[in-house]
């Protein structure tokens, strides 16, 4: 599967508050604490591995061998602790959102990549998939449409029923990134 920097950008975007409490905890062990309800949360909300990957850096662990079991996502998130704890001037800004239409090209890729056949991308829009259910809302629907648009629906009302206008931006733009001659 092609590397897509734009997805890592978004994941390391999305993810950055919480990346820079991770190194932050570590740098000032006062709030140590307030890290430790945070990972008690984010295992409970289905983010187990990440949690134990975390903890064991909370533990002074910092070796590479940490990442292994881990799905891409949370293999960016603890690469980012692992450098930002190295040198804080590698943490992802504060202050950029998220931009729902930069995450379209990367997801149409990957559609399109499972739709060929690539097993390591159609295993990572499943896990995908399975993070977006578990966050609710729009993510939650689409989520619920990915292997649809992996079996090749492109009926965008269809698609997009029930979503808000961000969440059918997204759709609308992977739709339309799907399109693309490059993609088929």
């Amino acid at each position: 599967m092609a590397e897509l920097p734009d997805a890592v950008q978004q994941v390391l975007t999305m993810h950055a508050p919480f990346i820079h409490a991770v190194v932050n905890a570590l740098r000032d062990r006062s709030r140590l604490p307030q890290l430790l309800d945070t990972l008690k949360v984010a295992e409970q909300q289905g983010w187990p591995r990440l949690v134990a990957a975390l903890r064991q850096i909370v533990d002074g662990r910092r070796d590479a061998s940490i990442m292994l079991g881990l799905d891409e996502e949370d293999r960016i998130i603890v690469d980012a602790v692992l450098r930002g704890i190295d040198n804080p001037a590698t943490l992802p800004p504060l202050e950029q959102k998220a931009d729902g239409a930069a995450a379209a090209p990367g997801l149409a890729a990957m559609i399109a990549a499972a739709r060929r056949g690539d097993a390591q991308a159609l295993a990572a829009l499943a896990n995908m998939a399975e993070q977006m259910l578990r966050a609710g809302g729009d993510m939650a629907r689409l989520g619920g449409i990915m292997r649809r648009l992996v079996n090749g629906e492109n009926d965008a009302q269809a698609l997009v029923k029930g979503m808000g206008p961000l969440g059918r931006q997204l759709v609308l733009g992977i739709l339309d990134e799907l399109g693309k001659s490059s993609l088929h």
